[in-house]
């Protein structure tokens, strides 16, 4: 499967996904061992890469991250 860039990244949602952890206390491997008790497989390194967008982030995963970290999935991609 060939994944785009998108001005240079590979999501967009990586920037406000660190945001809201750093918002919530949560460090990447908190984020990381949440998403896991939740059935997404992920590691701190994953999260990281997230952030800085060079990791793509699947809906299934977008819809994780928006319910653990409290904020909604139009916000995570920049909509809100």
């Amino acid at each position: 499967m060939k994944i785009y860039d998108y001005d240079g990244k590979k999501n967009i949602c990586g920037k406000r996904i660190k945001e809201a952890r750093n918002k919530q206390g949560l460090t990447q491997s908190d984020l990381a061992a949440q998403l896991q008790v939740s059935g997404i497989i992920i590691e701190r390194d994953s999260i990281s890469r997230i952030e800085i967008g060079t990791r793509f982030v699947a809906d299934y995963e977008l819809k994780e991250l928006s319910r653990i970290l409290k904020v909604s999935v139009t916000w995570l991609l920049g909509i809100d």
